[in-house]
């Protein structure tokens, strides 16, 4: 069951209203991607800050008027919860609206950005929680570059 402003993880409490929304935000679409609830809370609060710093006032007034209805609106998308594709790839590719990072099997993107560069750091920062590859591919489809972050045996 997702988390809302009034069913939330204890470690959550002392963070500024905004950032909690945030991170709860951030740890339902986890949980629904498959994490663990002990990853998903410590990578969700640490995302939501850094998201803080640097979100725009548009950004932070949409988080703050969330409603619980809306941060709990994924459990509607369970079905397309895949926990198999945690152990797969995270690949940057062309999209019809920019650039959009996707796990290797996956049935549609996870993100879309405008900016390659964007997408691309998206797709590190999943692949470094995931511990898997972040494949980057040209317009052609091609590969221009892969950083691995999984550990060596």
């Amino acid at each position: 069951m997702p988390w809302d402003t009034n069913d939330y993880p204890s470690s959550l409490k002392n963070l500024d209203t905004t950032v909690r929304k945030k991170a709860i935000d951030i740890a339902n679409a986890m949980i629904d991607e498959g994490y663990d609830e002990g990853r998903a809370i410590p990578i969700a609060t640490e995302q939501a800050k850094e998201w803080y710093e640097n979100a725009s006032k548009s950004e932070i007034d949409q988080i703050r008027n969330m409603t619980d209805k809306e941060l709990k609106k994924r459990d509607d998308n369970a079905e397309d919860s895949r926990p198999e594709l945690l152990d797969k790839g995270e690949h940057v590719v062309a999209h019809d609206k920019g650039w959009a990072v996707q796990s290797e099997d996956a049935k549609k993107a996870s993100y879309v950005f405008k900016n390659k560069n964007d997408a691309v750091e998206r797709a590190k920062e999943i692949a470094r929680n995931k511990g898997t590859k972040a494949i980057v591919h040209k317009k052609d489809g091609s590969i221009q570059n892969q950083t691995s972050y999984e550990e060596k045996s």
